[in-house]
């Protein structure tokens, strides 16, 4: 028997993203994030979700772009901090001694050392309550060379990104492959 546990966001996993943006003065910031996924195949685009009251909020409507960051569970503590801290207050990046890099092809940085990076330009934004959605065009998917695997595509075993649990608010690492997806289904398939 299930028991009811009331409205919650609770769905297993959400992703830990990283954020990257600019102000209005150029000052590169980021932002963990646990709202957000893909949304749309064509054009491919990504959503995330800010309260208005955040630094990164502001600075997508400024700069109308913004980079998805997906560290490695090697950078747990740090993008942990990127959740805590405001850089309104504080040069999170000088803080963790990570490397900003400016996108060459959207108006805001990313993280150099987290493997797998998205540069996206902000396409829409929708107000739903105490968060905005925003959805990213992605203009590019830049990935270290040392994740990619077949198909000259990041491995998600490679990238080892970090997972989050909403209300119990706990990280987690990816566990063992299950199966080739649009396949092991195949078998049920055969049966029909």
């Amino acid at each position: 028997m299930k028991k009811s546990l009331g409205a919650k966001t609770l769905a297993f996993p959400t992703p830990v993203w990283v954020v990257g943006t600019y102000d209005k003065d150029n000052k590169p910031n980021v932002m963990t994030i646990a709202w957000g996924g893909i949304c749309c195949s064509k054009p491919r685009c990504v959503n995330i979700s800010l309260r208005k009251v955040t630094y990164s909020y502001d600075n997508i409507m400024e700069k109308k772009a913004f980079t998805i960051n997906v560290p490695t569970e090697k950078y747990v503590k740090e993008v942990d901090y990127f959740g805590i801290a405001t850089g309104r207050d504080t040069d999170k990046f000088a803080d963790t001694n990570l490397t900003p890099v400016k996108s060459d092809l959207v108006d805001a940085p990313y993280v150099k050392e987290f493997p797998l990076i998205l540069e996206c330009k902000m396409i829409q934004n929708t107000e739903i309550g105490t968060h905005t959605l925003f959805v990213g065009e992605i203009v590019d998917v830049k990935s270290d060379e040392s994740v990619l695997g077949e198909k000259e595509l990041p491995e998600i075993d490679k990238v080892l990104p970090i997972l989050f649990a909403p209300e119990i608010r706990t990280y987690h690492g990816v566990g063992k492959t299950l199966g080739k997806a649009f396949s092991i289904g195949k078998e049920i398939e055969q049966k029909q």
